[in-house]
C-alpha cells in the first residue's frame, strides 16, 4: 500500500530537479551572453579608395575692405550738411558733406575782379609798347623809353598770370566746400555733425567709407609651408577657400590669392596671403572672422582612407 506513495514522492523530487537545474543554466547563459554582448566594442566599416589627394592647410582668414578711406576737410568752414544716411551705401563722386561756401564763393569773384582789371591795364600796356616801338623805329624817343614800356607790358602780363592762378584757387577751394566720396563703398558712423566747424588743417575723419564689394581675405600660414606655397603659385597657383560660407551654386566660396607678403613676421613666423572675393551678398563683413583652407600640394594615386582608421601600434 505505501509503494505507491513513495513512487509519487520520488518522481516529484525528480522533477522538481530536473526543472531547477534547467533554471539555473538558462539564466547563468543568459548573463553569460549579456556580457558578451556588453564588452563588444562598436566598429564602423569603411573602404581604402586610390585617389588624388589634396595638401591643405586649414587656418583662420581675416576679412578686410577692399580699400578704406577716411573723408577729411579739405577747406576750412562750417559744415551746413550731411547728404546721406550713416551705414548706407555711396557711389564715386556722390555729395556727402556741404560746407558753408559763401566765404568761397565772394573770394572767387574777387578773384575774377582782379583779373579783369589787371587785363585791362595789360591791354593799354600792350599798345603803348607797340606805339613806343614805332616811334624808336623813326628815333623819335629814347631806347630806354622803348625798353620800359616793354617792361611794363611784360610785368602786367606777368600779373595777369597770377590772377588766373589766383581764380583757379578760389574756384577749387569753392568746389571743395562740396565733399564727395572718392571710392564706392558702405559709409561709417558720422564723426562730425551738421553745424560744427572743420578745418583743412585737422586730419580727423568726418567719415569713413569701406570698399566692401569686393572684400579681401587675409590669412596666415606658417614658415615652414614657404616652399611648397612658391612652388604652387609657378605651377597651378594658390587658390583660398572659405569653408563657412556657401556661393549661390551651395559650393564654399573660393578666389585665387593674388597677394603674398614679401616678409615673414618675425613675432609669429607666419606669412601673410591674401585673396579677393567678389561678396555679391555682403555676406563678408570687415573685421570678421572666417575658417579658410589653402591647397598647396596633391599627392597622385595615393591610398586614401579616414584618420580615424589609423592606429599607432
Amino acid at each position: 500500500r505505501r509503494l505507491p506513495g513513495r513512487k509519487w514522492l520520488i518522481g516529484t523530487a525528480a522533477l522538481a530537479v530536473v526543472l531547477g537545474g534547467y533554471w539555473y543554466y538558462s539564466r547563468s547563459g543568459d548573463q553569460s551572453g549579456a556580457n558578451r554582448g556588453g564588452n563588444a566594442a562598436p566598429v564602423k566599416v569603411t573602404q581604402v579608395v586610390r585617389r588624388d589627394m589634396p595638401v591643405v592647410e586649414h587656418t583662420l582668414g581675416t576679412v578686410v575692405a577692399n580699400t578704406t578711406v577716411n573723408v577729411t576737410s579739405r577747406v576750412q568752414g562750417v559744415v551746413d550738411s550731411a547728404a546721406f544716411k550713416e551705414g548706407q551705401f555711396v557711389k564715386k563722386g556722390d555729395l556727402l558733406f556741404q560746407i558753408d561756401p559763401r566765404g568761397f564763393a565772394a573770394s572767387l569773384a574777387q578773384a575774377k575782379a582782379m583779373l579783369a582789371k589787371d587785363q585791362a591795364q595789360l591791354t593799354n600796356a600792350n599798345r603803348d609798347r607797340d606805339r613806343y616801338l614805332s616811334l624808336a623805329q623813326q628815333g623819335a624817343i629814347s631806347d630806354q623809353q622803348r625798353a620800359t614800356s616793354a617792361t611794363n607790358a611784360d610785368v602786367l602780363a606777368a600779373t595777369v598770370a597770377a590772377d588766373k592762378a589766383a581764380v583757379d584757387l578760389a574756384a577749387l577751394n569753392l568746389d571743395y566746400t562740396q565733399i564727395r566720396s572718392p571710392v564706392d563703398g558702405k559709409t561709417g558712423p558720422l564723426l562730425v555733425q551738421p553745424g560744427n566747424m572743420v578745418s583743412a588743417t585737422n586730419l580727423a575723419a568726418l567719415v569713413t567709407i569701406e570698399q566692401v564689394r569686393p572684400v579681401k581675405v587675409s590669412l596666415t600660414l606658417p614658415q615652414s609651408d614657404l616652399d611648397r606655397i612658391q612652388a604652387r603659385q609657378k605651377g597651378k597657383g594658390l587658390e583660398a577657400v572659405i569653408e563657412n560660407r556657401t556661393g549661390p551654386d551651395g559650393k564654399p566660396l573660393s578666389a585665387p590669392v593674388l597677394f603674398t607678403s614679401n616678409a615673414v613676421s618675425g613675432q609669429s613666423g607666419t606669412i601673410e596671403l591674401r585673396a579677393d572675393f567678389a561678396n555679391d551678398d555682403l555676406s563678408l563683413v570687415p573685421g570678421a572672422l572666417v575658417d579658410a583652407t589653402v591647397q598647396l600640394d596633391d599627392i597622385p594615386n595615393a591610398l586614401v582612407l579616414p584618420r580615424d582608421a589609423v592606429n599607432d601600434g
